[in-house]
Order: structure tokens, then sequence, then C-alpha cells
């Protein structure tokens, strides 16, 4: 077994930009320990535009995002361990893994879980039919044109509404495609605006909200799909189902964050993120293990997943320099039109300015957002408009702490 301060486990761009933050906060004895054989993790496929708006000042693809901070971390000497499957981590920081050199283990003062995401599957959501070629994943679809070099068929459908299932609307029309619709089981679609815009509406691709494919015919490939539309139960609505002959069906049914790692810890989890609890730190219900990016929770933006690992890592340095956080803790809970609020608790009496991201329940327009602790208002913002696809934040400043109460609550309500 050796020994190092800090193993960050995953190499995209929250794993990169922790590593950096730590080194960076005066840790220099840390690792990376990466799945794929180089740094970037999803955004390597990503090769449209969009990527680098806030954090960097300017449009991106997802390849060049990467490029800046895998130039960071070799800048700066880090280690990486790459083609590297990490097996388990246990509470007093022992992460074990298997790479190039076999089974290994590394005892560390902090660890910093990056892991990512994956994509819901077909069986998860059981679609009747037989199991045809044509049926993919959007993420999927997307590594076998972008990287792999492969096309995925001529005429397709497209079920879910998210970011990458839009994207992959507007890259298969690129490539030569008939798109023939997007059908998005929810009643709003869960991709950001601009996405519905310059993916959808810009080429003419028809979106049908509270629509859901019933059915996959073919047994070879793929020769068509049967849509329905839906109730306010989510369930079928008998006499409007219709057939669309396509060879092609993509998945962009949701995005799971890549937990088993974590789990083994025996870290606590959120049931709606499906990540783990954490304080302002981004710190886990283990002191030391720390959670940032798609694997805590689900974004829209990278720029947001490189702050948060910033955020994780420079935390990550100071625990593994003995800096521990301590005092009182209050707990953050979703209120009204609100469906998380993360971080979930957060320390009270050290002046520090927060930022309370969320989500809301259901698509809004303009909003007042209020963050309460009992009945002393803490923060307030307005919004022109809310989407369950749109990240939120509302900012606690420095001046508040040190804060009274253990609890505070971010809630909505809709304002004329």
């Amino acid at each position: 077994m050796t020994e190092h301060d800090i193993v960050v486990i995953g190499g995209g761009p929250a794993g990169m930009a922790a590593a950096v933050a730590a080194y960076d906060a005066g840790c220099r004895d840390v690792v990376i320990l990466n799945r794929d054989s180089r740094l970037g993790g999803i955004l390597m496929q990503c090769i449209h535009a969009g990527f680098g708006l806030h954090k960097m000042g300017k449009e991106m693809t997802g390849p060049e995002y990467a490029a800046v901070y895998e130039k960071m971390v070799k800048e700066r000497g880090i280690k990486v361990y790459s083609e590297t499957m990490v097996l388990s981590l246990t509470p007093d920081k022992v992460v074990t893994f298997q790479g190039r050199d076999g089974y290994q283990s590394i005892q560390a003062k902090s660890v910093i879980l990056a892991m990512g995401c994956r994509e819901r599957s077909r069986g998860a959501i059981g679609i009747p039919g037989d199991r045809p070629a044509g049926v993919y994943s959007a993420g999927c679809a997307q590594r076998l044109m972008n990287i792999e070099g492969f096309s995925v068929g001529k005429r397709a459908v497209i079920l879910g509404s998210g970011d990458i299932g839009l994207i992959m609307a507007r890259r298969m029309t690129l490539e030569g495609a008939k798109v023939e619709a997007v059908c998005e089981l929810m009643s709003y679609s869960g991709g950001l605006t601009r996405n519905i815009v310059q993916c959808l509406e810009d080429f003419g691709i028809p979106l049908y909200l509270s629509t859901t494919v019933t059915k996959i015919h073919g047994r070879e490939r793929l020769e068509g799909v049967t849509i329905a539309q839906v109730g306010p139960d989510r369930k079928a609505v008998e006499g409007t189902e219709r057939f669309i002959p396509c060879d092609t069906l993509l998945l962009s049914v949701g995005l799971i964050p890549e937990n088993e790692v974590t789990l083994t810890a025996g870290i606590e989890m959120d049931r709606v993120t499906s990540g783990a609890l954490v304080d302002e730190n981004r710190q886990t219900s283990i002191p030391g293990v720390f959670s940032c990016g798609n694997v805590l929770q689900v974004h829209d933006l990278v720029d947001f997943v490189s702050d948060e690992g910033e955020i994780a890592g420079v935390a990550a340095a100071k625990y593994a320099k003995g800096e521990t956080e301590e005092g009182k803790i209050a707990s953050v809970k979703p209120g009204e039109g609100v469906r998380y609020v993360l971080p979930q608790r957060i320390h009270t009496e050290k002046a520090q300015k927060i930022d309370l991201y969320f989500r809301v329940s259901a698509p809004l327009g303009k909003v007042k957002i209020t963050a309460k602790s009992g009945d002393t208002v803490l923060a307030t913002a307005v919004k022109p408009r809310v989407a369950p696809g749109e990240m939120e934040k509302i900012t606690l400043k420095e001046e508040l702490f040190p804060l009274q109460g253990e609890e505070i609550t971010v809630s909505l309500e809709e304002v004329k």
C-alpha cells in the first residue's frame, strides 16, 4: 500500500479542477485515478461549442475546454493513473483500484469523489418490443459518431429532451439523418432553453411534450416505434398511438451519478440527487471525503462542474494539512416549489459567502426565491422564469454570519 495526501477519483472536468485547486492550495501530493486512457471524461466526445462561457469567458468545444485543465494538471506535475478502475473506498480513506499494474491500494489523507454520471438505459424504463439493432443511449451514439467515426442511422426518433438528446438531434441532422421527432414524457423539456432553440427550432425538428415511446418494432434492425400521448399519471392515453418508421431510437431518459464507490464507504446519500449529502465545502458524512461534479448532482453547465471541483479541492487540501472544519451546522431543506437544495448542510459560525444551488419542481414564470431560517429572511432573488432543466442559485452573504437557527429553507412563489 502506498500513501498520498489527496486521491482524486475521476479525471473529468470535476476531477481535474479539484486536483489543480488542491495543488494550488498548497497540497503538492495529489494523484488522479482515471478510468479512461486520457483525461477529459465526457468532454472528449462533446465536439459542439457552448462550453466555457462562464468560466473561460469564451465559447469552446468540449475537447478544447478539457485541454485547458489537462494542461494545468501536467504543468503542476500531478500524477495520473490512467486505465484505472477504482473498486472500493473505506471509511478510513483507503482506496483500492485495479490498473495497468494489477490491484493496488492507497492510504489517503483526503479523497475527492469525481466519478461523473451514466445514462439510464432502455431496461430501466421498460419499453416493450424485441432487441433490434438501432437502439442507443444518446451518449453512446454521440461517442460512436464523434470519437469512433460511425454513423448510427439515417432516420431517427429521440425519446427524452434532456440536453444530450437535444444536442444529438442537431448532430444527427448535420450528418444527414432525418430526425422525425423528439418525444418528452413530461409536459416540459428537461433541457436548457438555448438547446431547445439551437438544436430543435433552428432545424425544424418537432418536440412532442407529454408523449412517450410505447413500443419498439423490428427484430434484426429497428423498423419503427409507436408513440402515444400520456396523461397526468404518465401512462399512455388509449387512442393516441401513432407509428413512426425509423431505423434509430436514441434514449435521453436521465442521468445517474456513478456512486457505487461512494456507497462502499457507507457515505450518507440524498435520495433526490442520488449523490452524497455534503456541506458547503462539499465534504460528505465521512470527514476528509469530498464529492463534486456530476457524481454529486447532475449539472447542466460544465463551468459549474469546475467551480464545484475547485471548492472540493481547496477544502480537501485544508483537511489534508490538518485544518478541519468544526462548529454548529444548519441543515438546508427544499421548500415550496423546490425539488432539492445543495449543499444540504452548512457551518453557521464562520463568516463566509455561500451559494445554495437548487432545482425547481416545475416550470414557472416570474418567481421570488427566498432563503429563510425560521422567520428570518436570509436572502431573496427574483427570476423572470425558472425550469427544472436549469440550475438556479441564491447567495447567503458573508455579513449574515454567524447564522442563527438549525434549519434553512429555500422556497419560491410566483409573482406578477
